[in-house]
């Protein structure tokens, strides 16, 4: 190689050095004038080289902290991560949120079919069997004694009506006793028979007295039996005992009935009624249906479990059930048709349940307010609000949430009607739009854009913040100027905030926020 031809190659590399070194130059000034000063969202929204659209950005946020928003690029303070732009040509139509269907794909976002589906409108609940409190007997004394001897009974014993229980010696019934012989033996019939009234009124029963007349020998012992057939749940009497007049010696429940009382979510208290059906089934017979009937329906829910009990009169047929048995009772009734979603679709707020519905055009959503009806298993019943065959989004609802709320779509559902009223008789609320006013500084009028630093937009869940906002009209912006005070009425339309009116305000009215 010789010498001019090496000097060329040397002039040339240099000259390449040089251009490569101001480009590069260029390239850093320019990203740090993007970053830095009130320009800084106008400068961030150019362009990359190359491309021929220019895309506005309206603000910067971090996706797992959507509510708040950065007027510069940069690191996010709360996660490990870049800020990312939002644009003023994302977010669709009013009342809806467009998500990029490939980020979808990626967390795994499920839609389900809103279905038209028989449900029974019956109401399942659990009870546990119980004594029936209307089939009691209780036995007492009448007259002061001794117990001479009780019989092998003890509480939980079944017994059989008329079975004895205890022998009680009662001193004033043998005196009695002796009176009414001596009477009936003078042979005067009225007064024979006012003795033997007299037995019957100090409590001898009627067969005692007629085992007196018959023997003609007093019976002053008296042998007290179950007055029912039933199981001793109280045995208050032991031998030697002195007993008083009205003194409760035993009680016994009956076994023909038994009561299950069931807990019912409250949610079904209209389908209960006394008298209707129900079917019963116990853990220890299996396959095998046991028919009762509601009894009563009692006056207090449970505060804690939202229940109302309900106690169901069940025959006790054979004596297979017992007291205590854990048992599922089914309140049937008649099928009916109605439109279900996935438990997990719904989205509730404490005033509101809303579902997202998919649009025609992938990754588009519009929040939903529903009216739901009972749960029936992990479906929930929709009486208002979706159609048969449309799509909600049943997992990954916490993607669609953040970027409806970065929009607005939800804050508008949910006030439309206010909202409307308030904007009174602006063309935007003529054309269904949510306007919304908020008190700014302007800092910067560029034909049909405004930049302000704003107060907090609660309905919207901004926070105070510099931003730009787009002018419906060129004209809203004339005669404004940097450092005014002006309360700006806007509507957060799917394609960015537009502002439909600017009023001034005096000096002192400043925004109280300030920009995080």
């Amino acid at each position: 190689m010789n010498t001019n031809t090496t000097s060329r190659t040397v002039a040339v590399a240099a000259v390449v050095g040089l251009l490569a070194a101001a480009g590069g130059y260029g390239v850093a000034t320019w990203r740090q004038h993007g970053g830095a000063g009130p320009n800084a969202t106008a400068g961030a929204a150019m362009p990359a080289a190359g491309t021929a659209s220019a895309r506005a950005v309206l603000y910067w946020y971090d996706p797992m902290k959507p509510d708040a928003r950065f007027d510069k690029p940069g690191r996010s303070p709360f996660m490990d991560m870049d800020l990312v732009p939002r644009y003023a040509d994302e977010g669709g139509a009013a009342g809806g949120v467009q998500i990029n269907p490939r980020l979808t794909q990626s967390l795994g976002m499920r839609l389900a079919t809103v279905t038209r589906e028989p449900i029974a409108s019956g109401v399942e609940a659990v009870g546990t069997l119980g004594f029936n409190d209307r089939d009691v007997a209780v036995l007492q004394t009448r007259t002061a004694g001794f117990v001479e001897k009780v019989y092998a009974r003890a509480p939980g014993d079944v017994v059989a009506a008329g079975a004895p229980l205890v022998d009680v010696l009662v001193p004033e019934w043998a005196g009695a006793q002796r009176e009414f012989l001596a009477v009936r033996a003078t042979g005067e019939s009225a007064l024979t028979a006012a003795a033997r009234q007299r037995l019957l009124l100090l409590g001898m029963g009627e067969a005692l007295v007629a085992e007196v007349e018959r023997t003609g020998e007093p019976r002053p012992l008296m042998t007290l039996r179950s007055p029912i057939a039933g199981v001793i749940t109280e045995l208050m009497v032991r031998q030697g005992m002195a007993l008083a007049p009205m003194m409760t010696l035993a009680r016994i429940n009956g076994l023909g009935t038994l009561w299950l009382e069931a807990a019912v979510p409250e949610v079904h208290a209209a389908l209960l009624a006394v008298g209707r059906p129900v079917q019963v089934r116990f853990a220890a017979y299996p396959g095998e249906v046991f028919s009762g009937r509601i009894a009563a329906v009692l006056p207090e829910a449970n505060r804690e479990t939202r229940t109302l009990r309900v106690r169901i009169e069940l025959p006790n047929k054979g004596g297979k059930l017992r007291a205590g048995m854990y048992a599922q009772a089914t309140l049937a009734g008649a099928a009916e048709t109605a439109l279900v979603v996935p438990s997990e679709a719904v989205i509730r707020t404490g005033q509101r349940a809303m579902v997202f519905v998919a649009g025609d055009e992938p990754g588009r959503y519009t929040p939903v307010d529903v009216e739901l009806g009972r749960e029936v298993g992990s479906r929930l019943v929709v009486l208002k609000g979706l159609n048969e065959g449309q799509q909600v989004v049943a997992s990954g609802q916490f993607l669609v949430d953040s970027e409806a709320s970065l929009s607005g779509a939800v804050s508008r559902t949910a006030a439309a009607p206010t909202s409307a009223r308030a904007a009174g008789s602006t063309p935007a609320a003529a054309a269904g739009l949510v306007l919304h006013d908020v008190n700014a500084v302007v800092e910067s009028v560029e034909g049909a854009e405004i930049s302000v630093e704003h107060e907090p937009v609660p309905a919207l869940k901004w926070p105070a913040m510099s931003m730009p906002f787009a002018l419906k009209s060129p004209a809203l912006g004339q005669g404004l100027k940097a450092g005014d005070k002006v309360r700006l009425r806007f509507s957060a339309e799917g394609s960015g905030p537009v502002v439909h009116q600017i009023d001034r305000l005096p000096a002192a009215a400043a925004p109280q926020g300030k920009k995080p």
